[in-house]
Formats: C-alpha cells, sequence, structure tokens
C-alpha cells in the first residue's frame, strides 16, 4: 500500500490534551477517580474481487463529545483516488468515504483515537443535569422501519409497565422484563438486525445486543419515552466480566447499547442484551439469571456502562453518500460496494477487514 496516495488527520492538540487534567465531577458520573483512558483503534479494509469502481464506508467515532466519550484524533490512508470524512446530517454519524476506479485492488487504512471513562448515573440523587434540546428528543421518540412504536410494541410495552408509574419505573420495567423474557441467540449473524416487530410478532425473543436493546428502545418510545440505540465496539478487556470485553483483535467486538432519557438526569445508559450475554458467555455451559455475575451485570447495567467501548453513532435508516441502494438500518461494521452491489459485511470471502485495538498514553 502507497501510503503517501493521501492522508487526512485530525490531531489532539496540547491544549485539547491539557484539558483532559480540568475537566470536572459532572451529573452522569465516571469512575470513582474519574480517570480517563485513551485507545486507538485500527480498521484496515481490502476488497478481494473488484468489479468496476470500487466504494468504502468505514465508521469514525461518535460526533459529540460526551463526559464519558472523547474523540482525540482520526487518521486515513491508502490507495484510494479520493477520500474524506463525511457525517450524516440527521443523526451525524461520520465515516470515512473512499473510491476507487477500475482496476485498482482496493486498500484503506482508517486509525481513530477516543478517550473514555465509565459511566455511572446515580439514580438514587436528585436529577441535575441540564436539560436535552427538545428537537432531539422528538428524534429518538420516532419509529425507524425495523424499530416499530406502534401495533404489538406499543401494546406489550404498555401491558409490561401497567403497575409503574413514572417514566424511571417504566423504563426499569422494560429493562426487567427484556432481562427475564430474552435470551442471546448465538446462531444470529453479527449483532442481529433489531426488527423487534417481527421478534413479537413469531415470540422468538432470542436475538444478540441490536436485537435485545433495540426492543427496549422501541418499548420506551411507544410510551413516549425518548431512547435511542448507540453503536460500538469493544476496546478493551472488561474489568468485570471475561464476556463482556475485547482487546487486540476487536474485528468480531461489534457491540450495540441503549439508553434512554429522563428529566433531570439526562441520558441514562441502559444494557440489557448485556445481562444476556453474561448468562450465556460467562461460564461454559450458561449461568441462572439468580447466578452472583448475573445479579451483579443486571444491577450494574441499568444506569451504568463499562467504558471499555467505542461509540460510532445513533444512526438509523442511514443513506450511505454514492450508494443508490436501501438505506442501512444501522452502521456498525465497515460497509463497501463494487460494480454497484453492496457487499456483505459479515463475509470475509469477498470484503476482507481487521479492526484493532490497543491503549495508548493520554
Amino acid at each position: 500500500m502507497d501510503r503517501r496516495a493521501f492522508l487526512r488527520t485530525t490531531a489532539l492538540t496540547s491544549v485539547a490534551a491539557a484539558s483532559f487534567a480540568r475537566l470536572p465531577n459532572v451529573w452522569a458520573g465516571s469512575t470513582a477517580d474519574n480517570r480517563w483512558r485513551a485507545f486507538e483503534v485500527t480498521t484496515r479494509v481490502e476488497i478481494l474481487s473488484p468489479s468496476g469502481v470500487t466504494r468504502a464506508w468505514v465508521p469514525l467515532p461518535l460526533g459529540e463529545d460526551t463526559d464519558y466519550h472523547r474523540t482525540l484524533g482520526r487518521t486515513w490512508s491508502g490507495n484510494a483516488a479520493s477520500a474524506q470524512a463525511v457525517r450524516d446530517p440527521r443523526y451525524s454519524a461520520g465515516f470515512v468515504v473512499a473510491e476507487w476506479p477500475a482496476g485498482t485492488a482496493p486498500v484503506l487504512e482508517v486509525v481513530s483515537r477516543i478517550a473514555t471513562r465509565d459511566r455511572q448515573v446515580d439514580l438514587s440523587a436528585p436529577g441535575i443535569a441540564p436539560a436535552e434540546d427538545p428537537a432531539v428528543l422528538r428524534r429518538y421518540l420516532e419509529p425507524t422501519e425495523l424499530i416499530r412504536t406502534d401495533g404489538i410494541v406499543e401494546a406489550t410495552a404498555r401491558e409490561i409497565t401497567r403497575t409503574a408509574g413514572t417514566d424511571m419505573e417504566k423504563a426499569r420495567a422494560l429493562y426487567e422484563w427484556i432481562v427475564e423474557n430474552t435470551f442471546r441467540d448465538p446462531k444470529v449473524r453479527g449483532c442481529g438486525l433489531g426488527d423487534i416487530q417481527s421478534m413479537l410478532e413469531t415470540k422468538n425473543l432470542g436475538g444478540k445486543c441490536a436485537d435485545l436493546n433495540a426492543l427496549f428502545v422501541g418499548f420506551a418510545r411507544s410510551l413516549g419515552i425518548p431512547a435511542r440505540d448507540v453503536y460500538g465496539i469493544r476496546v478493551a478487556d472488561s474489568a468485570d466480566f471475561k464476556s463482556l470485553g475485547r482487546s487486540g483483535d476487536i474485528t468480531k467486538a461489534q457491540h450495540c447499547r441503549a439508553e434512554f432519557y429522563a428529566a433531570g438526569r439526562g441520558w441514562v445508559p441502559v444494557d440489557p442484551a448485556d445481562v444476556r450475554k453474561v448468562a450465556l458467555e460467562e461460564k461454559a455451559g450458561g449461568l441462572p439469571l439468580d447466578d452472583p455475575q448475573v445479579v451483579k451485570a443486571r444491577a450494574k447495567l441499568f444506569g451504568a456502562w463499562e467504558m471499555n467501548w467505542l461509540a460510532y453513532n445513533y444512526a438509523h435508516d442511514l443513506a450511505l453518500p454514492g450508494w443508490r441502494g436501501a438505506t442501512l438500518p444501522f452502521l456498525m461494521y465497515p460497509q463497501a460496494e463494487t460494480g454497484a452491489v453492496l457487499l456483505d459485511s459479515l463475509d470475509p470471502d469477498t470484503f476482507r477487514y481487521t479492526i484493532k485495538s490497543r491503549e495508548v498514553s493520554l
């Protein structure tokens, strides 16, 4: 690969680096020592059998800095005729878009640097979070193509929360119902699709993170509680659960989470799908829901996330720039098309990519 063919960089300046030392303790919480960690994530894409013009789209970290996740910089290199960073106008989902002419063996490498710290919302204290933009809240009440908010979705959510009063109580009831009634299905490809209406109609409540956490999002929205999926990838081992971390080669470590909005507390993190992952994978043969490890995960993952994880975006029904076909349900994997055919991002025979992570110094 001719690394001089193109190179674009957004670097962390010394001023930005120094700002991390001055970050205050804010409402959404973090680790007890307020410690930030930095990671470098490298995605390398190769198109093995190009046919005509080829394009690739590689996700970039979350566009907006939060009190638990910040982008420090990104670079990209390879042999493309053109490459640029683009953000979706609706969700601000970021990706590098590269294009190659016919007759080229396409290669692209994208390096992202992020800083994260553990996230925890104190649900017992009075809320002091600033109010969210009403336009943002309206956006995360809307249905998507696969996350419906009417029909069986709304009816199920109302039945689950029939004895709940506040939005917080309703969100808790939805979370507990998903933990109790779903299961992680290892046969599902990738992270699943998130077709929650089909899951409920068929009574097949097995899936992976994009399915189980989408249930929470759809249920919450159907009750008027703003909620959203957050798509990303694990970047380090977990301090608490061996099944909830990955370091080094993270090519297959994609993971989506969820959060809902509560007045006074802002966006509250949840992850019922990872509770089910602990139940299935923490020990060979699986664990019952009353096992101490599962109980621990269940208690933690309503209101907290361990931030050994990079967040990409909140996007649904995403149109890829330059692609004339159907929209994507979500963007969590590198995507590519060649000869006007969108390649299967889970098929290594035609679309090869690797994603590697390493912890670096701030």
